[in-house]
């Protein structure tokens, strides 16, 4: 007999995800908090919330990433949802979105009955790329939203110029990739937008939160319309006229408070960060079998949130799910399979919908079929078969550390060779 709908395991987010979890390295729990985040959720306390603590955050952040807007938000999802709601597209509208990502990425262009349409990866990667994209362009596709996984960049030179060639609003979702840079440029100020997550188990982790960066004076304006002011405007001798769908999505203030505090620390965190992954990255990479990810030239600060590698299934005898249980065994926690990161396959609600061509894969608002599984992206679900993550390579790493990983991951496959 099926498992209930009332019995089903949640999924956990945040400090939860390794409760209980034992191992012999590091993980980002207890965080180690900004020297200031405590008097600034103070100041909060002591003016009896009248300090705009939202608005100071906005203001360094922006000022942090050189951009004209921020428009903070109580997490990624949100932050992105707010986006999708500023568009001005149609029902029935594409979006190309990468293949490797979180259910917060495509949540807000589902809400605003867009239809998400997955890129393949690049081999080798979980990112897309202008090639992949390119052939999934219709007349329908309105936008190209881009995953920085694990805190790699997608090559988004070659992707910013297909947006211009199509007329394409091009974004980011940075979630994992905070004060990264490609080319010497930092992570959501690479395109037209970028959001932002501030979740506990993120690289600049707060108790939540996330955002939105922007040059455009008037997405900024509808952002906040939209997604603080929930489509309302105020009429004389009335009061709010709720004149579209609107969000209550404004960051709370002491989720501003400790962000801010967070802020302070980031750098050093981030150069900390890149140096240690590209060291262990180098170690894993010397170990028969074992197909570290590559780290291409043009990322030139990788603010990794996630590592892991790839085995090579020839040359062992046992499969990556096996394999992965016992590194997560030896010692390094939080090891394990992505394969739910593959939006496609993971989002059954997707494929039930255009199935039954239900709105808005009715036609119309739809102009053709749509069909969403694990085939519609290959290269990326061959990826996902063999890649072992662990969440994450965080700033309590030190040299030894990624030895001791690497020992690990070692002493795994000389176990296991074929």
């Amino acid at each position: 007999m099926p498992e209930s709908k009332d019995t089903q395991a949640r999924a956990r987010y945040g400090a939860a995800v390794i409760a209980g979890e034992r191992g012999k390295l590091p993980n980002p729990f207890p965080r180690d908090m900004g020297p200031n985040c405590g008097q600034y959720v103070q100041e909060v306390i002591d003016s009896g919330f009248t300090v705009d603590m939202m608005g100071r955050f906005e203001k360094a952040f922006a000022e942090k990433l050189g951009v004209k807007h921020c428009i903070g938000t109580p997490g990624c999802t949100p932050a992105l949802a707010i986006l999708a709601a500023a568009f001005d597209f149609e029902p029935g509208d594409e979006i190309i979105v990468s293949p490797i990502t979180d259910y917060g990425t495509i949540m807000g262009l589902c809400a605003e009955d867009y239809i998400p349409v997955f890129a393949d990866t690049e081999p080798g990667s979980p990112n897309m790329s202008a090639s992949t994209i390119e052939p999934l362009i219709t007349d329908r596709t309105r936008a190209i939203l881009c995953v920085h996984k694990t805190g790699l960049f997608c090559d988004m030179d070659p992707i910013n110029e297909l947006g211009r060639k199509h007329s394409l609003f091009v974004y980011e979702d940075t979630c994992q990739a905070v004060m990264g840079r490609y080319k010497g440029r930092l992570a959501g100020t690479l395109a037209q937008a970028g959001g932002f997550s501030f979740d506990p188990e993120k690289t600049l982790g707060s108790d939540t939160g996330g955002c939105v960066v922007t040059d455009d004076d008037e997405l900024a304006e509808r952002m906040r319309f939209i997604g603080h002011s929930r489509g309302a405007r105020m009429k004389p001798h009335f009061g709010r006229l709720h004149t579209e769908r609107g969000y209550a999505y404004r960051m709370p203030a002491c989720t501003a408070a400790i962000t801010l505090g967070q802020m302070e620390i980031i750098d050093e965190q981030v150069a900390h960060i890149d140096k240690l992954v590209r060291y262990l990255t180098q170690l894993l990479g010397d170990i028969p079998g074992i197909i570290p990810l590559a780290i291409p030239d043009y990322v030139t600060t990788y603010s990794a949130w996630m590592t892991g590698f790839s085995i090579d299934p020839a040359a062992f005898r046992v499969d990556a799910e096996e394999f992965a249980a016992q590194v997560a065994e030896g010692g390094i926690p939080g090891t394990g399979l992505g394969k739910y990161y593959l939006m496609p396959a993971a989002c059954t609600f997707l494929h039930e919908q255009s199935a039954n061509k239900e709105y808005p894969f009715s036609m119309p608002p739809a102009s053709r079929e749509y069909h969403y599984s694990g085939d519609n992206c290959p290269t990326a679900q061959e990826f996902l078969a063999t890649f072992i993550r662990w969440s994450s390579i965080c700033a309590k790493y030190q040299p030894e550390h990624c030895e001791l990983a690497a020992d690990i991951v070692r002493e795994v496959a000389d176990r296991n060779r074929a």
